[in-house]
C-alpha cells in the first residue's frame, strides 16, 4: 500500500509540475481588469437562451465544440481573437490516497486554442439542428485514461469563461397518465427504468403501508400479521406481489442489521402468504435507515452527529448513547411494503375459447352485470399475456346504447394495451359519443386520447376549443383533479410545439402554467420524474429541484427520483454545502451503492462528471462510500 501510495505521490508531483510549467499558448488571464476585457463575451453568455446548449464531443482522439444554436454561435466567435481551448482533466488527479492539488486556473492539460477563422471553417452540421467544429486532438499518452474535457472561453485571448460539462442522466418522459375509464377510471402505470428504457405496465390495484418492527424482534407469525390483513378487506382480491422494504435502525453492525432484516421482511411474507393459496410474488430489499436517522436528529442535541461520517456516528452510537437515543431510533425500525392485489376470477380455470363463447351468450341474452364479470377475466388474462390481444375483436359488442359500458371498456382497454390503437379506438369513442351524448367516461376518454393524438401529430387540433372541451367535463361530472391533470398535459403539448417553433415567451408561459397547477392532483412516481425531466428539458432545473426536494429526503422514494434529484443538484455547490444534503447521499448509497459512485465517473463511462470529486464534501463522501 506504502509502494502504491508512492507511485501516486510521484506521479503526481510529476504531473504538477508538468502542468505548472506547460504552455499557456497565448491566453492572457486576467485580473482585476477582468470584467472590462471580457464584457462583450459575459453580455454574449448573459444573453444567450437558455434552451442553447454546448459540449464537447470525442471520436477516438479527435475533440469537437458542438452547439444547437448556429446564429448563437456565430455571435460568441466573432472576432480574429475569440476562441476556445480545451483543459483535458484526467480522474487519477482525484484519486483519495493522495490529498487533491488545487489549481486557480487549469485543472489539467491545456491544448493550444482554437480561434474564430477556424471555429467558422470547420463548423459542420451533424444531426437536425446540431453543429459541431473539431477543437483538437488527445495526447497519445492519455489516450487510455479517464478524462473529460473543460472549455476555455477567449475573447480577445482573455480568459473570460471556464466551463465544465455535466452529463445529467436522460429519462424517458411522458404526458402525465389521464388513465381511461372502464369500470372505474383505470391507470397504466410505467416503470421508471434508466438509460432511457422505459417499460410500460398495466397493473392491478397496489396498497402501501409501514409495518413498524420491535427492537430484537425477528420472527413475525400469523397472529401478528392478522389484524393488517383483516385491515385490508380483501374479500375480493388475492395478493399477488409483495415489494417489501426492511429498515433497521443504524446502532450496531451493518452485516446483522442487513440479516435482521431480511429476517422480519421473509417472515412477514411467509405470514401473508398462510392467508391464500396463490403463490404471491415477492421482492424483498434491506438496509439501514439513515435517512430518517438524519432527518429526525435535526434541532435535537444530537444534531451535531450529522456532521460526523458513518463510521464515527456507529461508534458514537456503541453503549450508552444508543440507549440514550431509543426514544428516536425505535421508529427508524420499520417495512414499507407495498401489495399488488388481483381481483379473484371465478373464470380462471376456463380456456380462453370457453370464456369467449361464454361472454358472446351473455351479451346476446343482455345478461350485462354477467357480461362485465367475463370481460374482466378475459382483461385479466391479457395483462398476463395467456392469451391474443385477437380475443378482443372476437367479442361481439352491439353499438348500442345498453351496451356503451361494455364497449367503451373494450375499446379503452385494446389502446391501453396498445398504444398504436389510438386513432382507432378514438375514432369508435366518437361513434359511440353519438349514441350516449352525455356518457361522462366516453367523454373523458374521448379527450383524453385527443391529448394524445395532437401530441403525435395524428389529427388537427382547435387549441381553444380542446381547451373547452377540457373544461366541460366539469358539466358532466368528472372531478377537477382529473380536470387539472388534463391542463397540466395541454400546456405540455403546447410547450412542445412552441419550442419547436422557437416561440420561447409563449413556451415558457405553458411551462409556469404547468408550475402553478401540478400541485392539484396526486402524481405517481412516474409523473414526478416525467415533469422533472420535462422541467430540466426546457432548462427550468431550480422547478425540477423544487418538485422533488421533499420526497428526495424519504425512504420510499423511486430509486430513480432520488438519483434523478442528485443528477439535478450535485452540481450545485449551494445544495451540497448544507448539512441536510448528507441525508439525500445516505439515502442513495443505501439504495444503490453501485450506482451513487458510478455519478463520479467520467461523462464517457456513464458519470455526471469525476470534477464533482472538487468539492471536498462530495470528496469525502465518495472516498468513505466508493473507495474500495
Amino acid at each position: 500500500m506504502k509502494i502504491k501510495y508512492l507511485l501516486l505521490a510521484l506521479f503526481f508531483i510529476c504531473l504538477s509540475n508538468i502542468i505548472s510549467a506547460q504552455n499557456t499558448y497565448d491566453i492572457i488571464f486576467p485580473g482585476n481588469d477582468r470584467n472590462q476585457k471580457c464584457q462583450q463575451c459575459f453580455q454574449i453568455f448573459n444573453k444567450k437562451p437558455k434552451e442553447v446548449q454546448f459540449s464537447i464531443k470525442r471520436e477516438h482522439d479527435n475533440l469537437y465544440f458542438q452547439v444547437n444554436d448556429k446564429n448563437w454561435f456565430n455571435l460568441l466567435f466573432k472576432n480574429d481573437g475569440d476562441g476556445v481551448a480545451i483543459d483535458i482533466v484526467l480522474k487519477d488527479r482525484y484519486a483519495c490516497d493522495i490529498e487533491l492539488i488545487k489549481k486557480s486556473q487549469i485543472r489539467g492539460f491545456l491544448l493550444k486554442p482554437v480561434y474564430t477563422k477556424d471555429l467558422r471553417k470547420g463548423l459542420k452540421p451533424n444531426g437536425e439542428n446540431i453543429f459541431r467544429t473539431f477543437v483538437g486532438k488527445i495526447p497519445e499518452g492519455f489516450l487510455n485514461d479517464e478524462l473529460e474535457y473543460n472549455i476555455l472561453f477567449l475573447n480577445n485571448k482573455n480568459l473570460c469563461q471556464y466551463y465544465t460539462i455535466y452529463d445529467l442522466e436522460s429519462y424517458p418522459w411522458e404526458l402525465l397518465d389521464m388513465g381511461m375509464y372502464l369500470d372505474s377510471l383505470t391507470y397504466n402505470p410505467k416503470e421508471i427504468k434508466s438509460s432511457a428504457q422505459e417499460s410500460y405496465v398495466l397493473r392491478n390495484k397496489t396498497l402501501k403501508f409501514k409495518i413498524p418492527f420491535k427492537k430484537n424482534k425477528s420472527n413475525y407469525s400469523q397472529e401478528d400479521i392478522k389484524p393488517i390483513y383483516d385491515s385490508l378487506r380483501l374479500t375480493d382480491f388475492n395478493i399477488k406481489a409483495i415489494n417489501i422494504k426492511a429498515y433497521s435502525s443504524i446502532e450496531g453492525r451493518l452485516d446483522r442489521n442487513i440479516e435482521l432484516q431480511e429476517q422480519r421482511a421473509n417472515s412477514i411474507v411467509a405470514a401473508l402468504q398462510s392467508f391464500q393459496k396463490p403463490t404471491i410474488k415477492t421482492t424483498v430489499s434491506s438496509s439501514e435507515n439513515w435517512v430518517e436517522f438524519l432527518n429526525d436528529i435535526k434541532g435535537t442535541k444530537y444534531e451535531s452527529l450529522s456532521g460526523l461520517s458513518k463510521s464515527k456516528i456507529k461508534a458514537k452510537l456503541i453503549g450508552g448513547l444508543s440507549e440514550e437515543m431509543e426514544s428516536i431510533l425505535k421508529h427508524h425500525r420499520k417495512a414499507v411494503l407495498e401489495l399488488e392485489l388481483e381481483k379473484k376470477d371465478k373464470y380462471k380455470t376456463m380456456t380462453a375459447d370457453v370464456l369467449l363463447n361464454k361472454f358472446n351468450t351473455a351479451i346476446t341474452a343482455e345478461k350485462l352485470d354477467e357480461a362485465r364479470v367475463i370481460q374482466n377475466s378475459i382483461f385479466e388474462r391479457l395483462k398476463e399475456k395467456e392469451v391474443s390481444p385477437d380475443i378482443l375483436r372476437k367479442m361481439n359488442i352491439p353499438k348500442q346504447a345498453k351496451f356503451v359500458k361494455i364497449f367503451n371498456k373494450n375499446s379503452a382497454f385494446r389502446y391501453m394495451l396498445n398504444v398504436r390503437q389510438i386513432l382507432i379506438v378514438y375514432n369508435e369513442l366518437l361513434e359511440l359519443e353519438k349514441l350516449v351524448p352525455k356518457d361522462r367516461e366516453v367523454k373523458y376518454n374521448i379527450a383524453a386520447l385527443k391529448i394524445q393524438l395532437w401530441r403525435f401529430k395524428a389529427i388537427e387540433i382547435d387549441e381553444t376549443k380542446l381547451k373547452s372541451q377540457i373544461a366541460a367535463l366539469r358539466n358532466y361530472g368528472i372531478d377537477s383533479a382529473l380536470i387539472s391533470r388534463m391542463m397540466v398535459n395541454f400546456h405540455i403539448v403546447r410547450a412542445e410545439n412552441l419550442m419547436q417553433k422557437r416561440d420561447y415567451v409563449n413556451k415558457d408561459k405553458s411551462v409556469a402554467y404547468i408550475n402553478n397547477n401540478y400541485n392539484k392532483f396526486p402524481l405517481s412516481d412516474y409523473d414526478y420524474l416525467s415533469l422533472a425531466q420535462f422541467f430540466s428539458y426546457y432548462a427550468n432545473i431550480e422547478l425540477s429541484v423544487k418538485l422533488l426536494e421533499n420526497k428526495a429526503r424519504s425512504i420510499d422514494i423511486d430509486e430513480n427520483l432520488l438519483f434523478y434529484y442528485l443528477n439535478l443538484t450535485l452540481v450545485s455547490v449551494d445544495f451540497t454545502k448544507d448539512l441536510n444534503y448528507k441525508t439525500i447521499m445516505l439515502n442513495a448509497i443505501n439504495m444503490n451503492k453501485e450506482r451513487y459512485c458510478k455519478l463520479f465517473n467520467a461523462v464517457e463511462d456513464g458519470g455526471v462528471t469525476f470534477q464533482l470529486l472538487e468539492n471536498n464534501y462530495l470528496r469525502e463522501t465518495y472516498c468513505e462510500n466508493c473507495n474500495n
